[in-house]
């Protein structure tokens, strides 16, 4: 599994990164990606990651 943060469309509120801080990270503003690929014992974590992004900024591929 592959995470992916849309940097341009990401508005750095974290939620992301609080709700799965093992997958995701804050870059200065934006979100970025810690683990590629997701490893297995971290895709549920990840999927609810990117569902609380306000903007639809990170696809689970």
């Amino acid at each position: 599994m592959k995470a992916v943060v849309d940097p341009d469309i990401c508005i750095g509120c974290g939620l992301c990164a609080d709700t799965c801080p093992g997958v995701y990270r804050m870059e200065g503003d934006k979100a970025v990606i810690s683990l590629e690929p997701v490893p297995p014992d971290q895709e549920e974590c990840a999927r609810k990651g990117a569902e609380e992004c306000p903007v639809e900024a990170i696809k689970i591929l």
